[in-house]
C-alpha cells in the first residue's frame, strides 16, 4: 500500500524525528522578548547545519525560509520577520527537517518571556491537550476521521474553533504525503488506518472564528477576526501496538500522553 513504511524505516523516521524536537526546543529556550523570528530561523538553520540536516521548508514550492513562525494572530506558515518579540506574544514555531533519507515535523505554541496571559494559556493547553485525544485514536483499523472528530470535540466544547482549511499530512520520503489529517470529522469514517502509516497530527486552533484569511505572500494564514491562534504538532506511526509517537521529547510531552492513556485506562476505552 501506498507510503506505508516498513519497520527500519519508521526506525529512520524516528531519528530525524527526534532531532526535529532538538531543534525546536532549542529554539523556544530562544525565544525571550527582542528576539525577532528572523534571529530564529538564523539560529534554526544554523543548528541544523552542525547536525548534517537540512530544513525541509527552505526553497520548498518557494518558501524563503528554513522555519515557519506564527505570532499571535497567525495561524501556520508564518514567514520570519524582523519585528521583535514582545512579552506575552503567542508564538508558534514549526520545525521540519531532512536527513536520514526521511523528513520530520513538529510544532509548539509558547507564550514569549513566560509571562502571565491567561486568554494565551487556555488556548495554548486545549490545542495541545485536543492533539493527544486526536492521537489517541490513530490505531490499527481504525478510521482517520476519528482522529479528527477527537480534536474537534475537545476544542469545541472548551468554546474554541478549529480551522478547517489546513490539515495534518503523511510524511515520509517527501515532506507531504497522503493521507490528508483534518482536525475535525466524524467517528469511524474515513480511511482505514493500516500499521506503517506515518503521519501528523496538528490541530490549529483558532480562539474566535475557524475562519481564516490566505495572504497575498502566497504562504501565511491568519485569523479572520484578529483572535489568537496555537497549534501543536507531533509526527506519529501506526503501529500493531498503537500510536508511536516519533517526536515525543521532553517531560513534559511524555506526561502529557501518559495522562491521555490514564485516561482511557479509567474510563475503559481501548
Amino acid at each position: 500500500m501506498a507510503n506505508i513504511k516498513r519497520r527500519e524505516e519508521i526506525e529512520r523516521m524516528y531519528d530525524i524525528c527526534q532531532l526535529t524536537a532538538e531543534t525546536l526546543e532549542y529554539l523556544k529556550s530562544q525565544t525571550i522578548p527582542g528576539v525577532t523570528p528572523l534571529d530564529l530561523d538564523r539560529l534554526a538553520n544554523e543548528f541544523m547545519t552542525a547536525r548534517g540536516a537540512k530544513s525541509s521548508t527552505l526553497g520548498y514550492r518557494g518558501y524563503p525560509n528554513s522555519i515557519c513562525t506564527a505570532v499571535n494572530d497567525v495561524v501556520v506558515h508564518g514567514i520570519p520577520t524582523n519585528d521583535p518579540l514582545k512579552a506575552g506574544d503567542l508564538i508558534t514555531i514549526d520545525v521540519s527537517m531532512y536527513k536520514f533519507g526521511f523528513h520530520g515535523d513538529k510544532a509548539a505554541s509558547l507564550i514569549v518571556g513566560g509571562v502571565e496571559n491567561r486568554r494565551a494559556q487556555k488556548l495554548m493547553d486545549v490545542t495541545e491537550e485536543s492533539m493527544y485525544r486526536g492521537i489517541w485514536e490513530a490505531r490499527a483499523d481504525g478510521r482517520l476521521g476519528s482522529v479528527g472528530a477527537a480534536v474537534q470535540e475537545h476544542v469545541e466544547a472548551a468554546g474554541f474553533s478549529v480551522v478547517r482549511d489546513l490539515t495534518g499530512h503523511g510524511i515520509g520520503r517527501q515532506f507531504h504525503e497522503d493521507p490528508q489529517v483534518p482536525n475535525y470529522g466524524r467517528c469511524g469514517t474515513g480511511r482505514r488506518l493500516r500499521p506503517g502509516l506515518v503521519f501528523t497530527v496538528e490541530p490549529m486552533v483558532n480562539e474566535g472564528s475557524w475562519e481564516v484569511d490566505f495572504l497575498d505572500d502566497g504562504w501565511t494564514v491568519k485569523t479572520i477576526d484578529g483572535k489568537l491562534s496555537a497549534q501543536f504538532e507531533h509526527t506519529l506511526a501506526i503501529t500493531p501496538e498503537g500510536p508511536r509517537i516519533l517526536t515525543l521529547y521532553t517531560d513534559h510531552e511524555r506526561e502529557m500522553w501518559r495522562k491521555e492513556q490514564a485516561r482511557h485506562d479509567l474510563d475503559g476505552s481501548n
